[in-house]
């Protein structure tokens, strides 16, 4: 049981070995969602990482994440799997030069957000087969506007990768685990 967390409020999973009991928190009207946290846990993230490895779409050349929590994730696919990844930020960085910007018209969390995607990493999916890895995809918001960036970079999306799926995406994504949409 995590802390202070009545265990009807928690979930647990279980990947390559490692369990790990999910705290939920509210989220907008949707009621409670099991937060999933690879920052710091480099047990729990390598465990998904070399599970989800193997499936990772044929022809991905380069990978995509999104500052933060996914970051770990994918940096562990980029060295099991030996592909680059590049990643888009939540905030525009002052060395930043020409870079992308994308907003996410929707998220999960009821917070809009804008992504940014530097010039020199833009350049990096241009002509490349993409594929998007994200910790959990439950709208497909970020999703979305990740393959937006990708488009516009010049770059092919080639799939969506995810640790969890949570409810019903817009998005077709190929994840590890289901996650409830709701827990009450």
């Amino acid at each position: 049981m995590t802390a202070n967390v009545p265990p009807e409020q928690e979930l647990t999973v279980t990947i390559g070995g490692v369990q790990r009991t999910l705290p939920t928190v509210r989220a907008g009207g949707m009621g409670r969602v099991p937060l999933v946290e690879f920052i710091g846990d480099s047990e729990f993230t390598n465990a998904v990482a070399q599970a989800m490895v193997a499936l990772i779409p044929q022809g991905t050349e380069v990978l995509l994440t999104v500052v933060t929590n996914a970051l770990p994730l994918a940096h562990e696919l980029s060295d099991r799997s030996g592909l680059p990844y590049v990643c888009a930020r939540k905030k525009r960085r002052t060395y930043m030069q020409n870079p992308l910007i994308q907003d996410v018209p929707s998220m999960t969390l009821g917070v809009a957000e804008t992504l940014w995607l530097d010039g020199p990493h833009a350049d990096r999916l241009k002509g490349k087969r993409v594929t998007i890895v994200q910790d959990v995809i439950a709208s497909g918001g970020t999703a979305l506007a990740l393959a937006r960036l990708v488009e516009r970079a010049g770059g092919t999306l080639n799939g969506y990768l995810a640790a969890f799926r949570q409810g019903e995406p817009s998005v077709t994504v190929t994840a590890l685990q289901d996650l409830p949409r709701t827990l009450s």
